[in-house]
């Protein structure tokens, strides 16, 4: 029935979606796992995959730091605490204030598919402590194919992409660009960045060197230039090899209310993957992947009215993730296992320039040359017994984190990571699950290093905590689905205990390590009305807590737990050719917050999206859509004191940097 067409595509875009098949590829989604697809297709407003993660799916959350390269929050954590691979390359960003997270190294018309996995029940991935997110980018094809697009949108916004595809049956190549300029982007009040600064600087006096000079203020907010090339080749029947390269050229990067702002940030990704078939009983795919993914990222305050009198400040870091990772399948019995080794390696430095010179190390460095060697042995394994799935998790980790700086010792952890997750098919309708799983993750080389910017090594104006312990995460997720003709239901409920949480104290300024529980609910589903309007919704409340207030304080809610929010969309499809789309994505106030650790409270919001999509022939796709319909003005993002943010008022009242007002958007596509 066409209703089960409709079903299968809609459930893609809502938490927990069920099997589906992206092109070529089929992908079997499990319970735990939420797929979205059709990023390029769907979301063609900007290239930022952080904001079409938060408009697809209500477990998403979005830092908002500028208008591109925004970071994400899973279930009430962010940074490390989430794993970030594409194409199996794990990445990591350079700037310790999050300007560049790992989720903005790859642009939305370069993906294929992702996977949205919560909890900890990925053991091939180094550091999967609350949910873990694979970002498939797309393939070669055999045949000659390719599109070429053109977006322009509100305020100054301008993109043109192309890819091209082809090849034979032994070698396939891809290769896909793209170009995108934005300027500053206006809030329901009309304020573009600039002047959002005004407003805070007139409410907080002694502020104003953080305010655009006069010649900047009217610069763009980003430029944008991104290549991805790959080389696929068939050696044999049994044996393939794949290679990829993708950069990233970003420039100029407002960041309005944080002191600085990025001059450039750069990444290289190289991938290379081998794959053998059917080596005999115990070998059915052996596989051999190597990355190796680079960042370069200088920030810094030429664009501030502070440069006309303190010089100009460059904070430079860059970082290299090099890893290795061989995986073997097998089948024995009703078991599928997968046994592998993974390593990886990370180096992190950053120092200071103050108008072209390098200020010498052993007076201001803010990351000295930190690394994190990771080697761990991991099994998994999959069964089916009767009418239950079960699937087995196994993974030992041996981690180092040392830093060249003189006097400080390594760093050793060690431990076991294990999962099951069993559900059960009770009918043809209705399924039951429930996992527990354990994971962690250890300190990265800011909680454990980080000197404050501009300031003399001395031990007070450490922020890093150099004997912080690892992370570990103990949870337990129940849930059940149900699947009928026209409606599709999920509902799941966890419970997070965190051992030695990571979390930032503003009275000492330091890391601290803290026992502390997230906990949540999670709803989505599908209805079919008629044969040409469907609906889908997605729901997530979480709550987090401090077992205990930290050192000179008295809150003990959790930072960066986001208030309850929801996502709707009613979708019209005529023939295939005339697709409408209205959305609503709509949040609760911030209550529970934590108010000794620099979050304020935030109000509700409702915003409606539009959208609508022509297809002329087979060829020419046009797009046209307005976000924030009503012109609202409102916040999301908190302002946790782990970031550097703009404060005046005693270092009490930090800069809210509000969403982008109404914004007006049109794309045309050529495919052939």
């Amino acid at each position: 029935m066409r209703k089960n067409v409709y079903l299968s595509l809609v459930a893609t875009l809502c938490v927990q979606a069920a099997p589906i098949e992206l092109g070529t590829i089929e992908v079997e989604a499990k319970v735990d796992t939420e797929m979205i697809k059709d990023v390029y297709g769907e979301d063609i407003k900007s290239a930022d995959l952080a904001e079409a993660l938060f408009k697809q799916s209500a477990s998403v959350s979005l830092v908002r730091r500028s208008g591109i390269a925004n970071d994400i929050i899973i279930r009430g954590q962010k940074k490390d605490n989430i794993s970030v691979t594409i194409d199996g390359a794990k990445v990591c960003g350079a700037c310790p204030n999050r300007m560049d997270p790992p989720i903005s190294h790859v642009l939305t018309n370069n993906i294929d598919y992702i996977e949205l996995n919560e909890g900890p029940f990925n053991v091939e991935d180094f550091g999967s402590l609350s949910a873990d997110v694979k970002v498939h980018t797309k393939k070669p094809t055999r045949e000659l194919s390719g599109d070429l697009s053109v977006n322009v949108g509100s305020f100054e916004y301008q993109k043109t992409a192309f890819s091209v595809s082809g090849g034979s049956d032994t070698i396939r190549f891809l290769l896909s660009g793209s170009k995108e300029i934005g300027g500053q982007y206006e809030d329901g009040d009309g304020n573009n960045f600039a002047q959002q600064q005004d407003n805070y600087i007139k409410a907080n006096p002694g502020t104003e060197g953080t305010g655009y000079l006069p010649n900047k203020r009217e610069m763009n907010a980003f430029e944008k230039k991104t290549l991805m090339a790959k080389i696929f080749w068939d050696i044999t029947d049994t044996q393939a090899l794949e290679l990829s390269y993708t950069a990233n050229r970003s420039d100029n990067i407002l960041y309005p209310n944080t002191p600085m702002d990025a001059l450039y940030d750069d990444s290289d990704i190289y991938n290379l993957a081998y794959t053998v078939k059917d080596l005999g009983a115990y070998s059915k795919k052996l596989s051999f992947n190597v990355y190796q993914s680079e960042v370069d990222h200088p920030m810094g305050t030429a664009y501030r009215k502070a440069s006309k009198k303190k010089g100009v400040i460059v904070h430079h870091l860059d970082t290299k993730m090099q890893g290795v990772k061989l995986k073997n399948e097998l089948d024995i019995d009703n078991h599928s296992l997968t046994v592998g080794l993974d390593y990886s390696k990370r180096n992190w430095d950053g120092g200071f320039y103050k108008n072209g010179k390098r200020i010498p190390e052993k007076k201001y460095h803010s990351i000295w040359d930190a690394e994190t060697k990771n080697m761990a042995f991991f099994i998994a394994d999959e069964m089916t017994i009767g009418k239950w799935q079960i699937d087995l998790g196994l993974r030992y980790d041996f981690t180092d984190v040392s830093t060249a700086r003189p006097g400080v010792k390594t760093n050793n952890y060690d431990g076991l990571s294990a999962n099951i997750f069993a559900s059960y098919k009770a009918d043809s309708h209705s399924k039951y699950f429930v996992g527990l799983g354990q994971s962690s993750r250890v300190p990265d080389g800011k909680e454990l290093y980080f000197h404050k910017p501009g300031m003399p090594m001395k031990p007070q104006q450490q922020i890093g905590t150099n004997d912080l312990d690892k992370v570990v995460n103990t949870e337990v997720d129940i849930g059940a689905e149900f699947d009928y003709d026209d409606v599709t239901l999920k509902a799941k409920v966890f419970y997070s205990d965190l051992k030695d949480y990571i979390v930032y104290n503003a009275t000492s300024k330091r890391f601290n390590n803290v026992d502390a529980s997230i906990w949540g609910v999670e709803f989505s589903g599908t209805y079919v009305a008629t044969d040409s309007i469907y609906m889908d919704f997605g729901l997530a409340y979480q709550r987090g807590k401090k077992k205990e207030a930290l050192s000179g304080q008295s809150d003990k809610n959790l930072a960066e737990i986001p208030p309850l929010k929801l996502n709707v969309a009613v979708n019209y499809d005529y023939d295939e050719s005339l697709l409408m789309k209205a959305e609503l994505v709509s949040s609760a106030g911030w209550k529970d917050f934590d108010a000794d650790n620099g979050e304020q409270a935030l109000d509700a919001y409702t915003v409606l999206n539009l959208k609508a999509t022509k297809m002329f022939g087979k060829s020419f796709e046009f797009a046209f859509g307005v976000d924030n319909v009503f012109d609202k003005t409102y916040a999301l993002s908190n302002t946790y004191k782990d970031l550097t943010l703009v404060a005046g008022g005693g270092d009490d009242d930090v800069m809210l940097l509000n969403e982008p007002g109404r914004y007006v958007y049109a794309n045309v596509k050529y495919r052939f």
